[in-house]
């Protein structure tokens, strides 16, 4: 199955990251360490959800530099999603 989004939960240390076909069927749900992000994000692009926080906008810069589509979304809204 071919991942068209990516939930993206932002913390200090450890995100949490969830991919969704374009059918919404779950594909992966991986826990991941500040440093491995980017490095996560690199080889393939897609869409990229995440909730408008402090911290959100940086790493919608950064995510939408590799290439990606990056959506920010309220809190509300993420919660009613997951």
């Amino acid at each position: 199955m071919e991942v068209s989004t990516i939930g993206l939960d932002l913390a200090k240390r450890v995100f949490q990251v969830h991919g969704a076909s374009a059918t919404g069927m779950v594909v992966f749900r991986k826990k991941l360490r500040r440093e491995q992000v980017l490095l996560f994000f690199a080889p393939a692009r897609c869409r990229v959800a995440m909730e408008a926080c402090a911290s959100a906008h940086h790493w919608a810069r950064a995510i939408g530099e590799l290439g990606h589509e990056v959506r920010l979304d309220s809190a509300c809204l993420c919660k009613a999603v997951c």
